[in-house]
């Protein structure tokens, strides 16, 4: 299914050979990931449980973001509410409006089942565009505090500024 296309960006369900293509292109910008997370989220796609979705550019694969109406994990499990997962756009498509448009389709898609979104997001430099764009379109922090290891880390705890260590923030739709 197409949800977008303005004749540039094009944003659609993922498909398999997506995460083909997505997986080596984050591997040759020296990210650390496996295949294997791309074909959960078609296996949850295909379940009924998430919305996968691929954005292209001129053609080409160029980021991605799933959407879960009704998570069961993180600060907001089992309320109801819609979660935005493994949200990404490879360095080389990026500053061209992709992510803007990927989060513009998956809240609206989030808003069809969900008064309420929210996401995680990881606290280290990496993610620092990420941080600003939720900020700008309103997203807040949960008050949960830190997460680590999908609990919540404990005051004075010892954790690790890896992809584990994330910050939940939500957004009234």
């Amino acid at each position: 299914m197409v949800y977008y296309d303005d004749g540039q960006v094009l944003i659609r369900n993922m498909q398999q050979r997506d995460a083909q293509i997505i997986t080596e292109e984050e591997i040759a910008q020296g990210w650390h990931v496996d295949i294997a997370k791309y074909e959960m989220r078609l296996q949850h796609q295909s379940e009924g449980k998430s919305i996968a979705l691929a954005a292209e550019f001129r053609g080409n694969v160029a980021g991605y973001i799933n959407v879960y109406p009704n998570a069961g994990e993180g600060a907001f499990a089992d309320r109801g509410y819609a979660e935005l997962v493994d949200f990404g756009v490879l360095e080389k498509y990026q500053r061209k409006g992709i992510g803007s448009k990927l989060m513009d389709v998956a809240e609206q898609i989030a808003a069809e089942h969900s008064r309420v979104v929210y996401l995680g997001v990881g606290l280290h430099s990496g993610y620092g565009s990420a941080q600003r764009m939720y900020v700008k379109r309103g997203y807040l922090p949960d008050g949960s505090g830190v997460w680590y290891g999908g609990q919540v880390c404990q005051q004075y705890a010892p954790c690790c500024n890896d992809d584990d260590l994330i910050l939940y923030l939500s957004k009234e739709l």
